[in-house]
């Protein structure tokens, strides 16, 4: 700036003097002056390029302010000295050789920005620092290269959690000092997993691994042993990671200590939830430990628990049982879920994105209207379909492939169960539409509602029938009205030919009446019945029947009621369904034959009765 340190004093003495500054803003103008650099709140980092002690000015290039000029006293106020090591002034002046150091030296880059914010820093305030002037490439690369380095350096101290700073200390700790001394220092089971977790990434590295592994496994017997009713979840990783330790150190078993087979048979009633609780990177090495653990259940017990898990776990659990030679077991399982319409939206999301030969058999038409019924069931009970319906509309190819294999009725009443599906809205329906149409022209007629063929009615639950004449009432005296104003609207902005609102409104309007349409169709068809006075000589709509499987001799239920109810957990079906369609006017002791996707299944009709009563 033109001028010694001691003559700008000198110059700040005159102004107090004078009484233009007061005597307390003399330290704070000089270590402006002296480091040449600032920061402020709002306009971040800054280089003060003049002092003009004639007008009492600063002159700084801010980040977002070049060439600003700040009163004196404003300045002592508001402006924080920054020394010319601070990584900010550094990225002015010598940006060039900050680039170099990244290249060659992560540590000592580090190591300059931590100091700049007082020898500690979060990995945020690090990126923020660097990026991207520095760091011009892969941050993230950059990082995990560098943090391994920090890792061994023990001048560094590294934290498990990403919001905790990385801190500079001049004293060197070894990494197992730190690793060891912040294992004693957590509480909790979950803490001290984490950071044996770390222990066990770094072993190679620590001076002397085996009284680490000692001390570690230690610690980990005494907090599994009190968690592993209380956080079984937690115990097993805690158990995983403490086996892992042992057998790289190669030291003996614990005697007495809780194993993870004491966990899975105490928890075997509900693995399900239980893997879910574990990071589903580890849901493969938790199935093979239950396994392990129960050789002769584990099939029927992972079995169970498949159309109660996530899509991501039931792969897994589909993986397993075909390597345990059980894949003929998961396609029965697969296909009954599917024929009968209790298919969870979960597992049919696995189902629809393996799509491999594997289930060549099974996939088929019933699987899109399985889909239907789980995503519908979802709505429903408030669940979220969402990851289902949209990996239908996202993947092109899925609905063509399912109903490939179907004859062109199926596909038509495939079509009229999506037309009347509350799952989707207009415009999905219509991109679904369209892609039956273009594998399957003669269905087009029936979708644009220029069929002559006069359609069967219906038989409905009154309860089922209200919810679509609730649906019918709320587009009529709501979406169609408030879409009449929108066209108005749009009209009066003019020039309707270049009018996008106008049109927008007037394509949502054949949507919102080609659904009215579809609504009245279905009510008028729709006949109301609460299956009361039916008939129990032969199976028929309102009735509970009861099945025996020839082969297994395992029994089966089924209420049989009307064409929107569906209740799979209590056995009620529509009496559309395949399973219904093939009980229906057979009597008690008759033999029938159900279709269940490729392979017919024999069973006895065992008992007749009525719904209403019972």
């Amino acid at each position: 700036m033109g001028c010694e340190n001691i003559s700008m004093k000198e110059e700040f003495e005159k102004w107090v003097a004078t009484g233009k500054i007061n005597r307390q803003h003399v330290d704070a103008l000089n270590q402006l002056t002296e480091s040449g650099y600032c920061f402020h709140r709002s306009w971040g980092f800054g280089k003060i390029t003049n002092v003009d002690t004639v007008f009492g000015r600063f002159s700084i290039d801010f980040q977002t302010k070049a060439g600003h000029t700040m009163d004196m006293v404003f300045a002592a106020e508001s402006l924080k000295p920054i020394s010319a090591d601070h990584i900010y002034a550094r990225k002015l002046s010598d940006i060039k050789g900050l680039r170099q150091m990244a290249a060659l030296n992560h540590l000592d880059l580090i190591k300059l920005v931590l100091q700049s914010f007082g020898d500690q820093a979060t990995v945020d305030q690090i990126q923020q620092a660097l990026v991207p002037e520095v760091i011009q490439d892969d941050w993230k690369k950059w990082w995990e290269a560098a943090k391994r380095e920090l890792k061994k350096n023990g001048h560094f101290q590294v934290p498990l959690k990403k919001s905790e700073p990385v801190i500079y200390q001049v004293k060197e700790v070894s990494l197992q000092e730190r690793l060891l001394e912040e294992l004693r220092t957590v509480k909790g089971l979950k803490a001290r997993h984490t950071v044996a977790t770390e222990i066990f990434k770094n072993l190679t590295d620590l001076s002397d691994k085996n009284v680490a592994a000692k001390e570690v496994i230690s610690a980990l017997n005494t907090e599994i042993a009190t968690h592993q009713r209380t956080q079984p979840a937690v115990a097993l990783e805690a158990i995983f990671v403490r086996d892992e330790i042992r057998a790289a150190t190669e030291l003996p078993i614990t005697e007495g200590a809780v194993t993870s087979n004491t966990i899975w048979l105490q928890e075997i009633a509900k693995i399900g939830p239980l893997i879910e609780q574990i990071p589903s990177a580890k849901h493969r090495r938790a199935l093979q430990s239950f396994k392990d653990a129960t050789p002769d259940r584990w099939h029927d017990v992972i079995i169970a628990s498949l159309n109660i898990v996530s899509a991501k776990l039931a792969g897994e659990m589909a993986n397993i049982l075909i390597a345990g030679g059980k894949l003929e077991l998961l396609k029965e399982l697969l296909s009954r879920l599917i024929s009968q319409h209790q298919a969870s939206s979960e597992l049919l999301l696995w189902l629809a994105r393996e799509r491999s030969d594997t289930y060549a058999d099974i996939l088929g038409p019933e699987v899109f209207r399985a889909m239907l019924t789980a995503m519908e069931r979802d709505q429903f009970n408030e669940k979220r379909s969402n990851k289902l319906r949209d990996f239908i509309l996202d993947d092109p190819t899925l609905l063509v492939e399912l109903i490939g294999s179907a004859d062109l009725e199926i596909i038509k009443d495939l079509t009229r169960a999506l037309q009347l599906s509350p799952c989707f809205d207009d415009m999905d329906k219509r991109s679904l539409l369209a892609r039956i149409v273009k594998s399957y022209p003669a269905v087009q007629t029936m979708i644009s509602g220029e069929q002559t063929k006069q359609e069967t009615n219906y038989i409905v639950s009154w309860e089922s029938l209200e919810r679509r004449k609730n649906e019918y009432a709320e587009l009529v005296q709501k979406s169609i009205p408030a879409n009449s104003k929108e066209i108005a609207i749009a009209r009066s902005y003019g020039d309707l030919r270049e009018n996008h609102e106008y049109k927008a409104a007037k394509e949502m309007q054949k949507i919102l009446m080609r659904r009215k349409s579809e609504l009245e169709s279905q009510l008028v068809r729709a006949r109301g019945t609460d299956f009361a006075n039916v008939k129990t000589e032969t199976v028929g709509i309102g009735t509970i029947v009861k099945i025996t499987d020839l082969e297994s001799q395992s029994s089966e239920q089924y209420t049989i009621l009307g064409a929107w109810d569906s209740d799979p957990a209590q056995g009620v079906i529509s009496y559309l369904t395949p399973v219904a369609q093939a009980l229906l006017n057979h009597k008690v002791g008759e033999e029938i034959e159900i279709p269940v996707e490729s392979i017919k299944k024999h069973y006895r009709i065992e008992s007749i009765a009525a719904y209403k009563t019972a």
